[in-house]
């Protein structure tokens, strides 16, 4: 699409000229764009993976915020989205997304009302449960609005944070969503997030494994008693290679993945960086040092707890996973102010003031949002611009 935009808006290059087709540095500083070659190999590589893996791929909308990359997932075999918040649901529903799975709680009667609201269109919408009260509210706001409301139990496997204890506890609650009026129950989530802080591999497969197995188990006693359990959603961009082949699996809701960032790179993942942040450098005030105009609100940034700290995360133990400079050696990011970044770098290394340079995202679900424009870049130019979803 082509998109004209106001003097200093966002990414801009000049008020009143088209940007679409221009080279991308040409853009204004900062930011953000995606390599759309790398993004579609991603997509298509995770596609094939979960394909042969035999379970379906729900990506996580609230690293993407772009509705329109989301119909490049779905058209490349995704089978929805998952999305963390309802305003993440009501954007990819109003977006044309077919199946939207809200990963979390949706409770109180305002929020309630909304997502009931959800169900008057052509798109699926899932929400989970973990408390009975919660279970009664929509149920009841379901019967007023005579709509059909799907439901999936989240069962806390070990994250310690949402979720219903596995075996008995969720089952009890299994059997309330299906004896509500309205509701429907579609099965089951887990979500072993707090295994993918044991960077070492090897200790972590087991780790997912006895997660995982709990809900796992739970759904076998859910359907030995007969209820219905179609569905048994879980995984991450880190847990998906060991989750996706767990017997009893059904989809997998790795997403940013489809990003890379520093922090997905650090604990294994393979895929292509196609995420990036475009700066300029302000100053080289010494040989060594250097400024660029992008600080911690373009770049984000993320705290990564320590391997085996999985019990109440301390942030301010943790290390930072800090952008990384892209394709440039000897050049690192020491530090993040709210709208410069300093960059530590050899005596010799021709960096000028005016030079623009891209930075990887260190964690893309704390990155995006920092902006409200993404560039689609193919080859060098820019192909398309989208708004992006605001928090």
């Amino acid at each position: 699409m082509r998109e004209m935009y106001p003097e200093e808006s966002e990414g801009s290059v000049v008020s009143g000229t088209s940007i679409v087709g221009m080279d991308k540095d040409e853009l204004d500083t900062p930011a953000l764009w995606v390599d759309l070659d790398a993004f579609e190999s991603n997509v298509q590589r995770l596609t094939e993976y979960f394909r042969t893996a035999g379970v379906g791929w729900r990506p996580h909308f609230k690293g993407l915020r772009v509705p329109a990359l989301a119909h490049k997932q779905i058209a490349a075999g995704a089978i929805g989205v998952s999305c963390t918040t309802l305003a993440e649901a009501e954007a990819a529903v109003e977006a044309g997304i077919p199946s939207v799975l809200i990963t979390n709680e949706i409770v109180g009667p305002q929020k309630i009302a909304r997502l009931v609201a959800l169900l008057q269109g052509d798109s699926e919408v899932i929400v989970c449960v973990d408390n009975a009260e919660n279970v009664r509210a929509l149920s009841l706001a379901a019967q007023v609005e005579d709509v059909q409301l799907p439901v999936l139990v989240d069962v806390d496997v070990g994250l310690n944070r949402c979720g219903v204890f596995p075996g008995e506890p969720a089952l009890v609650l299994g059997k309330l969503v299906n004896d509500a009026p309205n509701l429907i129950l579609k099965g089951l989530m887990g979500y072993e997030g707090h295994t993918e802080l044991i960077f070492d591999p090897e200790e972590r497969r087991p780790a997912i494994e006895k997660s995982v197995e709990l809900v796992i188990d739970t759904a076998d006693l859910c359907r030995a008693s007969g209820l219905p359990v179609e569905i048994v959603s879980c995984a991450s961009s880190v847990t998906y290679p060991v989750t996706a082949h767990i017997p009893g699996v059904t989809e997998i809701q790795a997403g940013g993945v489809t990003f890379m960032d520093v922090v997905y790179r650090s604990l294994g993942a393979d895929l292509d960086y196609s995420l990036f942040i475009r700066a300029t450098v302000v100053s080289r005030p010494t040989p060594t040092r250097a400024v660029v105009d992008a600080g911690r609100k373009k770049m984000g940034c993320v705290y990564v707890a320590r391997a085996g700290d999985t019990s109440g995360l301390s942030w301010a133990r943790c290390p930072v996973a800090m952008p990384q400079p892209r394709d440039m050696p000897g050049v690192s990011l020491r530090a993040l102010n709210a709208e410069h970044g300093i960059l530590e770098l050899a005596p010799t290394t021709p960096l000028q003031v005016g030079d623009k340079i891209d930075f990887i995202a260190g964690y893309v679900d704390f990155t995006v949002f920092h902006h409200s424009k993404l560039y689609g870049v193919r080859k060098g130019k820019i192909e398309e611009v989208w708004d992006i979803l605001a928090r």
